[in-house]
């Protein structure tokens, strides 16, 4: 029988997993966790509701709209000036490596659970030739004590705000500006890898200039939390951020068109930046609601609890292949989308999901949340 799919370029649902959780994602009536999903005419459509006039030529080599949102995301973080990168890996790069430059110091202070060292292949070692150094393997930031006692000298710590693959947790303020302070002491520089920065305004309970102010340099993303297609910033001094695009060029990070990507950030700053405290509010509901409907499931937890941000972490005692499956068919069956994918992080019988508030969310009630929950428990073995 011929592949129906062969000729539209779709996949199979029957066969692709990410297919089947689309399609499942999309015929829902009510989301817990993430954004919705979009098609692409979609997606193309809301790029026409971007808060830029659309009438301009489209961008060539960084100018026009990029030059834009540079100015932006300047503007937002009270920095003197901000890069567009196509990637947060190439804007980290760059970061780690005029920072080397500008110190004489390639040696890195990070945590192990950090975005270099868990999803980027080593690149700061292999591109770069810098080394890390971790001040702690606890899974959160590390303190001033930690930092202060270091027994090599560091040219740049380096703090990834919120410490996603522990929870996305975060320190408190004091804790922050008491560990930035010991990194001064030793003569070092601080980074801060806010990919999701965005989000840490309600927990530190300051503006975005006031923590950015912290640090001599900050990467942000721009699909992480503001829900846009691709592409982050890197924001700090002018000079700085000059030698940053010079190695965006050499990188390859010079392309010739990104107003699509552009355009999606405009819009993420313009409707989803300033929903994230309400976000914050219904996460702290949700997390406790999903405790209380897991609480007599051992090994179920929800960590941290409560939520740092928008986004937590859920734990429980299935595996990842068991628990996605039982998420797709409530989906399926139900109309309710509970869960994401689920990993396993090496512990046999264990798996965790991240749970996201986005807009679908807020219409959740914890009545609402322990239902579906019964309903998906159902269909677990």
């Amino acid at each position: 029988m011929p592949n129906m799919y062969a000729s539209t370029g779709e996949s199979d649902p029957q066969t692709d997993p990410a297919t089947r959780r689309y399609r499942a994602m999309r015929a829902c009536t009510k989301q817990l966790s993430g954004p919705r999903p979009l098609s692409l005419r979609e997606r193309a459509a809301a790029l026409a509701e971007a808060p830029y006039d659309l009438d301009e030529r489209p961008d060539q080599y960084g100018d026009g709209v990029v030059a834009f949102l540079e100015e932006r995301v300047a503007g937002l973080l009270g920095t003197e000036a901000a890069a567009f990168f196509a990637t947060g890996t190439m804007a980290q790069q760059v970061a780690l490596r005029c920072w080397a430059e500008r110190t004489g110091n390639r040696l890195v202070a990070m945590h192990p659970l950090a975005h270099p060292e868990v999803h980027e292949r080593a690149a700061y070692a292999q591109l770069t030739g810098l080394r890390s150094v971790w001040p702690t393997r606890a899974p959160r930031l590390p303190d001033a004590g930690e930092v202060a006692s270091l027994d090599e000298p560091f040219g740049t710590l380096m703090l990834e705000l919120p410490l996603r693959e522990a929870g996305f947790v975060l320190p408190t303020w004091d804790e922050l500006t008491a560990v930035v302070a010991a990194a001064r002491d030793r003569d070092a520089v601080v980074h801060f890898d806010g990919a999701r920065l965005w989000e840490t305004t309600a927990h530190f309970g300051r503006t975005l200039p006031e923590i950015a102010d912290l640090a001599d340099s900050v990467y942000v993303s721009f699909y992480k939390t503001l829900g846009g297609i691709s592409g982050a910033a890197l924001a700090g001094p002018a000079e700085l951020i000059a030698q940053a695009k010079a190695w965006r060029h050499r990188y390859g990070g010079q392309l010739f068109q990104q107003w699509p990507a552009a355009l999606a950030a405009l819009q993420g700053l313009e409707t989803e930046l300033p929903r994230l405290p309400e976000y914050l509010t219904h996460a702290q509901l949700v997390a406790a609601t999903l405790a209380d409907a897991f609480a007599d499931v051992p090994g179920a937890r929800v960590f941290p609890e409560p939520p740092h941000t928008h986004q937590f972490q859920l734990w429980l005692p299935w595996s990842a292949e068991v628990l996605q499956e039982a998420s797709v068919r409530l989906a399926e069956e139900s109309g309710e989308w509970l869960f994401g994918w689920f990993a396993e992080p090496g512990l046999p019988g264990i798996s965790y999901t991240e749970v996201t508030m986005s807009a679908p969310a807020l219409e959740w009630t914890a009545k609402d949340i322990h239902a579906a929950v019964e309903r998906f428990r159902a269909l677990l073995p």
